[in-house]
């Protein structure tokens, strides 16, 4: 079981969505401080200000994950302040949603670099101390969407189905080596937030940010593997095993509308 109270706690993309909602919830209880990167710096100084209630301490960072200068940096601040962070939150991620065609080279480095490469970095320049102290949790905000493939969201499961093979490779050497270090890979279906405004599906129920918040929270304190919601999700794996390809296209894709999901995307402005 991680131990949360007296913690310190690292979210990335922490100023809203999930990561904001989850940074409220491991305060209360009783995480000793919070430190949240997030590239908004408005969003940022207000969650910030929000959090910041009487015994939480909470400190801000301007990161753009894209820039792996900027990360270094910013944990080599965070040493010099002496903050040791004991659970990291990879949190941060984007999405374009378009048919693959209409990508730029931009959109595909830059969503690479942020779901993917951003994570294993900051994960490389943190867990030297982790290892040190024997103690850690490293959890890894994933997606359903590096389980099943979809259309007009190739790049990003590209991304999530990377951060998934490395999250849980990672926990069989941390495991492997008695570490102390935990390590768990979350896969939600859709989150109702803005990075997927529009989205409509027909019958897997889109998940609520509280829920998976408390999820998120639920499977740091259990020290899961996988937190994987809601609960058909993990069926995934298994039916996509099972079937022929172009039976789970029709079944899953097509009849249950996973393929559809994604006609009417908007996402964050």
């Amino acid at each position: 079981m991680s131990e949360i109270r007296g913690r310190t706690v690292l979210i990335t993309g922490g100023a809203s969505g999930i990561g904001r909602l989850t940074g409220r919830l491991l305060l209360e209880r009783g995480a000793a401080r919070l430190v949240i990167w997030d590239v908004q710096e408005a969003l940022l100084r207000e969650a910030v200000q929000e959090l910041a209630a009487p015994g939480h301490q909470v400190t801000g960072f301007t990161v753009d994950l894209v820039d792996a200068g900027q990360i270094q940096g910013a944990v080599q601040e965070m040493q010099a302040r002496g903050i040791e962070v004991d659970i990291l939150v990879n949190n941060a991620g984007i999405i374009v949603g378009r048919p693959f065609a209409e990508h730029t080279a931009a959109d595909i480095t830059r969503t690479m670099d942020i779901n993917a490469n951003a994570p294993m970095l900051l994960t490389l320049a943190l867990l030297p101390g982790m290892l040190a102290r024997r103690s850690g949790h490293v959890v890894n905000i994933a997606s359903a969407a590096g389980l099943v493939s979809n259309p007009r969201m190739s790049v990003y499961c590209a991304s999530k189905w990377a951060m998934i093979g490395w999250s849980d490779s990672l926990r069989l050497e941390l495991e492997r080596e008695r570490s102390g270090v935990h390590v768990t890979t979350v896969t939600p279906y859709y989150i109702s937030t803005g990075m997927f405004a529009g989205v409509r599906s027909r019958i897997i129920p889109i998940v609520k940010p509280e829920t998976a918040a408390r999820a998120i929270v639920r499977g740091i304190e259990s020290d899961a593997l996988f937190v994987r919601m809601p609960w058909i999700v993990n069926l995934l794996p298994l039916v996509r095993g099972l079937l022929p390809t172009r039976w789970f296209d029709r079944i899953v894709g097509d009849l249950m509308g996973v393929y559809h999901t994604m006609t009417g995307f908007r996402g964050r402005p």
